[in-house]
């Protein structure tokens, strides 16, 4: 295959990546936005939803489309309402002390994955993808004083891949607009702003934190249902995907929506195309080493508020 159609099967793969991170560092950003919390532990909410959908498919049996459907619905749901719990029961009692909320989530990361590794297993399992036609790429070439398209032998994508994709585009505009033109967006953000005042206006501030924690969870649980046709579930899943999305949420900027979203299509098409051209060890030095000149050269990351 020449370079230019095996350039565009990369940044396929490349958007891929870029859609699902986008999905899991927004979590974790909006969980440090609003309340302040670093959770270590995001990456097993995604590793969760992932062994999750893999749980739902194998129990409603219904074929690949209708159990990945309830899949879907369900584990995000399921994942998002643990955390929650989590919230209440845990963070709530250490105050959502930085340093304390940290050694917790630390604690929690190894509670969930080896409650994972004691109930499902150690072995990385499938889920069927609920449609997997591969579709043919065209390509455009000069020839004959023209340009022509022609369809390249193994240029082409699942049908799947680009409903990933699309899926991720839909759900973060409706997070958007849920933070923007929502009352509880609006709540959310009060909270985030001044949350002792918020308080003092009578909105239930820890409510909202369970909310917004069992919100982040939900997210990377969604990530984690999408993911899995293409990658398998694996109790141990979560720990690339937590360093990616930190190193996400750095780059844009901490708390910001906006700027995580450009970093992690920044850094999900970087990988994607160091990784089919020379190698994914190589893309995650790259990454690092954007980190290190970000937090040299912009502390607050891309787009995140300068520290007053």
């Amino acid at each position: 295959m020449e370079f230019g159609p095996h350039l565009m099967l990369a940044m396929i793969e490349g958007a891929v990546m870029a859609a699902v991170l986008a999905l899991m560092a927004s979590g974790l950003s909006l969980v440090f936005g609003v309340m302040r919390v670093v959770n270590v532990a995001h990456g097993e909410f995604y590793m969760l939803g992932a062994v999750a959908a893999w749980v739902v498919t194998d129990l409603v049996g219904a074929g690949p489309a209708w159990s990945f459907a309830a899949a879907l619905i369900l584990a995000p749901l399921c994942i998002g309402t643990l955390a929650a719990a989590i919230d209440m029961s845990v963070l709530k009692r250490l105050s959502y002390d930085p340093e304390r909320t940290i050694v917790a989530t630390i604690g929690l990361l190894y509670i969930l994955q080896q409650a994972t590794l004691m109930g499902y297993g150690a072995d990385a399992r499938p889920v069927a993808a609920p449609f997997d036609t591969r579709i043919a790429l065209p390509w455009v070439e000069w020839a004959q004083g023209g340009l022509a398209l022609y369809w390249p032998w193994g240029l082409s994508v699942t049908a799947y891949k680009l409903f990933v994709i699309a899926a991720a585009i839909v759900i973060l505009l409706g997070l958007r607009l849920l933070m923007t033109r929502s009352r509880i967006g609006l709540v959310m953000r009060a909270t985030r702003i001044d949350g002792e005042m918020a308080l003092a206006f009578g909105i239930p501030v820890e409510r909202v934190y369970a909310l917004v924690f069992g919100l982040g969870a939900g997210l990377a649980a969604l990530a984690g249902v999408l993911v899995v046709p293409i990658s398998q579930a694996h109790y141990l899943m979560g720990g690339d995907a937590l360093l990616l999305s930190f190193i996400v949420v750095i780059i844009g900027g901490l708390g910001s929506l906006g700027g995580t979203i450009v970093a992690a299509i920044l850094i999900g098409m970087g990988e994607g195309i160091v990784s089919v051209f020379f190698s994914p060890t190589l893309a995650k030095i790259i990454a690092t080493l954007l980190v290190a000149l970000v937090l040299v050269f912009r502390p607050q990351g891309l787009f995140g508020a300068r520290a007053r």
